[in-house]
């Protein structure tokens, strides 16, 4: 991390921090020591934990950006009801994104399904991250939600994530380079 960090780089740190409150708070204060530009923790953890993880993160490194993770995108309406969450997934995205905001996170990550209604529901002023993102005929695996490139950016995503089509790929590099063509193609379309 250290190397990545002092080459310039800047660092997503997604282990999506979620215990009570004074625990987040002591992981959140040791990554941003580290120097990472984001990091996130699950929303569900509740206002006092967030919150708790937002000022830890302040204290070290004020630009730090904290981003709430609403659901993740590997579970669907039938997940969320095996642990007890009733209703459409659009609805708890839009409950914890909400919490999120106003507990201090600078974001949410969410699908790019949910990120127009979001922007809509709680403004322009945050950042919404969106994993499940899989080039058009890419295998979805454990994904239930997912969306193109183009489709996040176009859904109103500040940043997506693109992990195993890349990174399973027999040229990462490559594969990555066309997925920014596909997407630079899409934004000047």
């Amino acid at each position: 991390m250290r190397e990545l960090v002092d080459s310039g780089r800047r660092v997503f740190l997604d282990l999506k921090y979620h215990d009570i409150p004074n625990t987040v708070a002591a992981a959140v204060r040791e990554a941003a020591g580290l120097g990472v530009s984001m990091l996130t923790i699950h929303a569900a953890g509740g206002g006092k934990m967030i919150h708790a993880a937002v000022e830890a993160a302040r204290s070290v490194n004020p630009a730090l950006m904290v981003l709430g993770v609403t659901v993740l995108t590997s579970m669907d309406e039938q997940d969320l009801e095996k642990v007890g969450v009733r209703g459409h997934v659009s609805d708890q995205v839009l409950r914890l994104a909400g919490l999120a905001l106003t507990s201090g996170c600078q974001g949410v990550v969410a699908s790019a399904l949910e990120a127009s209604e979001l922007r809509e529901e709680l403004g322009k002023h945050f950042l919404i991250v969106t994993p499940g993102v899989r080039p058009a005929g890419k295998d979805r695996g454990d994904q239930s939600r997912v969306v193109t490139p183009t489709q996040a950016i176009a859904a109103g995503a500040t940043y997506i994530v693109v992990g195993r089509p890349i990174t399973d790929a027999a040229n990462p590099g490559a594969e990555a380079r066309a997925i920014l063509e596909q997407m630079s193609l899409a934004v000047s379309a």
